[in-house]
């Protein structure tokens, strides 16, 4: 495993989850788990027929490795019959992962959990809601917060101080910018920036960098200020960009914080 204690497979996972999202229908059962510890909460949704799981799909409020262990289950068990999936074990899931840090093991990898509660729902004939986030955030502060993968009224800012990508790192000189942690290319791209703008701030879900050790390092000696554990909701402003709203995944608030630039790599 490398240093930042989270493999490649877990943070391809976090950052391009598989099968998000939710399903409808009689055909469809729904699992639900939550940590009242770490506010991760995990919903399940598979479709079933002849006792099969022919589709799925999750939806998961909390930290990136909740997101990870949540889209991994997903892949392990579409197709798999009801007796076969419920035979995955969270090791199973940490396994496929290829391991995760101690912590998470305990914290957020529920979704094997969340898994059998839908099963264990379909066989008991009990039909749950899909939970609205004003529904559950007093219980679950991060329930309020998107999916990592979504962020609001983004596309409004094309153009307007929102990138998507920078062809000429000059178009941001002197400009306060926020770079989302998408992987090696935003952290190379955040430190380049240094030679232009002298306030860049690197946005990452996680509690470490996870990223190449050679990147992790050069960062750490960059004059970019890294933000952890922040997950970036909204952008605002007359205009153009001139705030961001950041929820802090650690202490469970939203707070602004004023830019001029936020850099959204494609994917």
């Amino acid at each position: 495993m490398k240093s930042t204690q989270y493999t490649e497979e877990t943070l391809d996972h976090f950052r391009n989850p598989r099968n998000v999202g939710t399903l409808e229908g009689d055909d469809v059962a729904i699992g639900r788990v939550g940590n009242p510890v770490c506010g991760d909460l995990m919903e399940m949704y598979l479709r079933i027929a002849d006792d099969r799981i022919v589709d799925i799909k999750f939806q998961t409020f909390g930290c990136g490795s909740a997101v990870a262990t949540s889209s991994m289950t997903t892949e392990l068990v579409k197709g798999m019959t009801l007796d076969e999936a419920m035979e995955v074990t969270r090791s199973d899931v940490a396994d496929a992962l290829g391991g995760l840090p101690p912590i998470k093991m305990h914290c957020s990898n529920l979704a094997a959990d969340a898994l059998h509660d839908a099963i264990k729902n379909w066989r008991a004939g009990i039909k749950l809601e899909p939970l609205a986030a004003e529904d559950t955030s007093a219980d679950h502060p991060t329930c309020a917060v998107p999916l990592a993968t979504t962020i609001d009224n983004a596309d409004d800012y094309l153009g307007r101080g929102l990138y998507k990508k920078v062809e000429d790192i000059n178009e941001l000189t002197d400009k306060r910018t926020l770079v989302l942690d998408r992987g090696d290319a935003t952290a190379s791209l955040a430190i380049e920036l240094t030679k232009v703008t002298p306030r860049v701030i690197f946005l990452t879900e996680l509690d470490t960098l996870g990223l190449s050790p050679e990147l992790a390092t050069a960062i750490k000696r960059s004059d970019v200020k890294v933000l952890y554990q922040s997950r970036l909701v909204s952008v605002g402003g007359e205009g153009e960009i001139e705030k961001v709203r950041i929820f802090d995944l650690d202490e469970e608030n939203e707070y602004d914080l004023f830019v001029d630039a936020v850099v959204l790599l494609e994917k």
